[in-house]
């Protein structure tokens, strides 16, 4: 499915759709496995890549980088109590 099917009436302009449409096929080549990527994994990529666009982005590499960089689990946190002595 093109890029064009998650814009959802948000526009841009022809150029920067054929950079995101570029983004949006270099993320799914990028995680495909067995021909296969997920509907959801596919609607986070264009998701991410549309709003990076909206800020300004348009360089497909980095948006394309920015939409994979969306799939990684966040960093864990541990939150120790401060009266607690050092370990």
């Amino acid at each position: 499915m093109p890029i064009g099917a998650y814009l959802g009436g948000r526009k841009f302009d022809a150029e920067t759709r054929r950079l995101m449409g570029i983004a949006f096929e270099m993320a799914v080549v990028a995680l495909q496995h067995n021909n296969v990527v997920a509907d959801a994994v596919r609607d986070v990529l264009a998701l991410r890549i549309i709003e990076v666009a909206k800020a300004g982005e348009r360089d497909p590499e980095r948006l394309c980088e920015l939409a994979l960089q969306a799939l990684q689990p966040a960093p864990r946190v541990l939150i120790r109590d401060p009266d607690l002595p050092p370990a």
